[in-house]
């Protein structure tokens, strides 16, 4: 199979970068990969995995030779990295993301770059609680859907590479304007660590008497809260990037959430029946 890229930088060499990394290693679509990190342990650990050549700190060490940045540092934090990295980069690298929220990327990071660049936003829709090159999966998007969301600085050429490594990767690509990405997202996935995070915390000191309730909790409450237990530091960036989308949907499920309270409230079974049986039917579509 013929090269991609000659040398990719990936931006932090965590679970999505570096899973992309082994992933992008396994089907020799690149030649040498460069991580950029913060912390020496992580990389440490990427470099003993195999999945980075060359690690650093240095974001101009990073940036030369980068045929294709990859940011995958947290989103707020992806206009100072690549700004950094900017006057150290080949004319014509080809600038990606992972990050979950695209509208704000692609107007933060597009007045930065250079006539030649291009830029193709990237969301891949899949990722794990556990953190860090440790958990890294040359397998994690095996499946997955990834959403590139094309804006003014995307070439034709560009796209096409980046959805030939998504694909080789083992996911499902599609394209959507960044605008209507994060809308959908903030709805499919946004809300739903909103809505563990809320119940988690509601049932966090909760007591009937001397008993704390969620120690009795079975299985579902598990499930249920599991998404609780993700990174602050990755979801704050999200509820700063998405906050009119997240709003939205968070109205949305409170319209909802609503209906449920004033139907226990009247009594009326007939009534919750058919609004439980609508949550039923959607999970059941679930995969």
């Amino acid at each position: 199979m013929v090269q991609l890229f000659h040398q990719i930088t990936i931006c932090g060499v965590g679970l999505i970068g570096g899973s992309l990394a082994l992933a992008a290693r396994r089907a020799k679509l690149v030649g040498r990969i460069v991580g950029l990190g913060r912390t020496q342990a992580n990389l440490e650990v990427a470099v003993a995995r195999g999945m980075i050549d060359h690690a650093t700190r240095d974001p101009a060490d990073a940036a030369r030779g980068a045929e294709l940045v990859v940011l995958a540092v947290p989103i707020v934090t992806m206009r100072a990295t690549l700004d950094a990295m900017l006057p150290h980069l080949p004319a014509n690298s080809v600038i990606t993301d992972v990050g979950s929220v695209k509208a704000w990327v692609v107007r933060e990071l597009e007045p930065l770059l250079r006539d030649q660049m291009a830029l193709v936003a990237a969301h891949p829709v899949a990722g794990k609680e556990a953190t860090g090159a440790g958990a890294a999966d040359a397998d994690l998007f095996k499946g997955r859907r990834v959403i590139i969301t094309p804006s003014a600085k995307s070439t034709p050429g560009a796209i096409a590479k980046l959805e030939e490594l998504w694909r080789a990767a083992g996911a499902h690509v599609e394209r959507m304007a960044p605008q209507e990405h994060d809308e959908i997202l903030a709805r499919a996935s946004h809300l739903a660590q909103i809505v563990a995070s809320a119940l988690a915390a509601a049932l966090a000191d909760e007591r009937v008497g001397a008993k704390l309730a969620a120690d009795f909790g079975a299985s579902g409450l598990g499930d249920t809260t599991r998404l609780a237990a993700s990174s602050w530091e990755m979801w704050r960036d999200v509820f700063v990037t998405n906050r009119e989308a997240i709003g939205a949907a968070l109205r949305l499920y409170g319209r909802t959430f609503g209906e449920f309270a004033q139907l226990i409230e009247a009594g009326d079974m007939q009534a919750l029946e058919v609004l439980f049986n609508r949550g039923r039917k959607m999970r059941k579509r679930l995969k």
